[in-house]
Parts: structure tokens; sequence; C-alpha cells
């Protein structure tokens, strides 16, 4: 494969390809103003492949490719589950329509991309930088994939980044019911995050100068870190069976049943300790 690269590199320029396999197996091939028609995998297996400005409305076309550069592409509804299976992309300024992208990949990097219908993306991924990212209708976005660096984000769909790992994310809006389930080692730095059952399951969560919105918050959270976090109104019931390290600015709603740790707050509505309380049901909760 490395000796590809050392090869000239091939320039096809305001093509039209369709049907099975136009460009299988190509290496060190550059596309610029192309259009990929309805048809299946027209880039399956390459390497050292760079296409800009080109259309991708055919199935699968970008499959098992390691090493390639995506710059102000579209791909339109038809090219749906376009990139599986590869390794080192950099795709920028690039609008991504069709879903179920991203998947089994590693080393990827995206910049100023736009994806709209981002259902089932970016599954069993690793290692995932975006920058200027914005998705939406993303539900189950990021399932089983580690090694992720994010900022300048915004997502909106339900079920976000569960089963993640070694997760970092800047400066992001998140609007996702169950986000961030049974995940480990995440940390969300001046994030935004609206949604009910937060944080559910986690291990190693830390959230740093964070606004929450949405009921039942981070419960079930193993070693839970919050260091100058805000929590709306409708965080009720927030913390059961989780163990913490809390501090919070303003009121807590309610606070229910935490395992063990430290919580303080400028003040709360309810602190529910009752019997169903786990051991060693330690947890000092105290106002600022």
């Amino acid at each position: 494969m490395e000796k590809n690269y050392l090869k000239p590199m091939r320039i096809i320029i305001n093509e039209e390809f369709g049907g099975e396999r136009p460009l299988f197996a190509s290496h060190n091939l550059r596309l610029e103003g192309v259009t990929i028609h309805a048809g299946e995998s027209a880039l399956k297996c390459c390497s050292n492949i760079e296409v800009d400005g080109c259309r991708f409305e055919g199935k699968y076309p970008l499959w098992h490719v390691d090493g390639f550069k995506v710059n102000r592409c579209i791909f339109t509804p038809g090219a749906r589950a376009a990139l599986w299976y590869s390794s080192r992309l950099v795709m920028t300024d690039t609008i991504v329509e069709a879903p179920k992208m991203f998947r089994e990949m590693r080393d990827l990097q995206l910049t100023n991309v736009h994806i709209p219908d981002a259902q089932e993306t970016l599954w069993h991924c690793h290692g995932a930088k975006l920058r200027n990212v914005d998705v939406k209708h993303a539900d189950y976005l990021f399932m089983h994939t580690s090694d992720i660096d994010i900022s300048d984000y915004r997502h909106q769909g339900n079920y976000a980044f569960q089963y993640c790992r070694n997760v970092v994310i800047r400066d992001a809006v998140i609007d996702a019911k169950d986000a961030f389930w049974n995940t480990e080692d995440v940390t969300l730095i001046n994030c935004k995050l609206t949604g009910e059952y937060l944080g559910w399951h986690s291990h190693h969560l830390h959230l740093v100068d964070c606004s929450i919105s949405g009921t039942q918050p981070l419960c079930y959270c193993h070693d839970l870190v919050m260091d100058n976090c805000t929590m709306a109104s409708d965080c009720d019931l927030a913390f059961e069976d989780s163990t913490l390290q809390a501090d919070i600015r303003g009121k807590v709603t309610s606070v229910k049943n935490p395992t063990s740790g430290h919580i303080i707050a400028d003040g709360y509505g309810d602190i529910i300790l009752d019997e169903n309380v786990r051991q060693p049901a330690d947890c000092a909760i105290e106002v600022r």
C-alpha cells in the first residue's frame, strides 16, 4: 500500500461515472468536479484519493479506502452508507445529506461539515476529530466510538455518544435524550446539554462550565465530577445512585438518593434520602 503513494497522481476533471465499481481499486487519484451517479462502490478498495467539488449520488462510494481527502463535496441521500471500513480521512467544507455515514473507520477529521440527516452515523470509529460540525436527526450518533476530540459542535438527535470512550468536547450545544449513556472517560467543557436522563451509567464523566437541562440527569453515575455547572429548573430527581463530586452554581430542584461523594450548590428545592438509598449512603450535601 505504501508504494502507491510514490506514484504520480492521476487527475480526472468534470467527468461522470455510474454503475458498479467504475473506479474500483484506484490509487493516487484526484477527482475534480466529478459526479458519481447511481450505482455501487465507485471508489472501493482505493488509496491516496482526493476528491474536490464532487457530487456523490450512488451507494457505498468510499469503502475500504486508506488515505483520502474530501473537500467541497456533497453526498446526496442516495449516497447512503458512503464511507465505511476506511482510514485516514480528512473532510472539509462538505455537506453530507446521506444517513448511516462513517462506520468502522479510523483516524478521521471533519472540519466545516454539515450533516442534516445524521441518523446512525459515526459508529464503531476510533480517532475522530471534529471542528465546526453540525448534525441534525442524529439518533444514535457516535455509538461505540472512541478517542473523540470535538469543538464548536451543534447536535440535535437522541441517544448520542452511547458506549463511547475517551471523549473531549468543547463549546458544544447538544440536544439529546439519553446522551452519554454507558460512557467512560468523557470530558465536556463549556457545553449546553439539553435532554432527559443525561449520562446514566457513565464512568468518569467530567462536566466543566456546563449548563444542563432535563429531568433525572446524571443518575447511576460512577465517579461523576461537576465543576462550576448550572442546572435548570427541570433538572429534578438528580444523581440517584451516583457517586460524585459536584460544584453547582445556582439552585438544584431536587436531589434523590446519591450514593457517595459531595455536592455543593447555592440551594435545593428537595433533598430526598429515603430507605432506598444505596450504601455507603454518605454523600455530603451542602449549601454554599
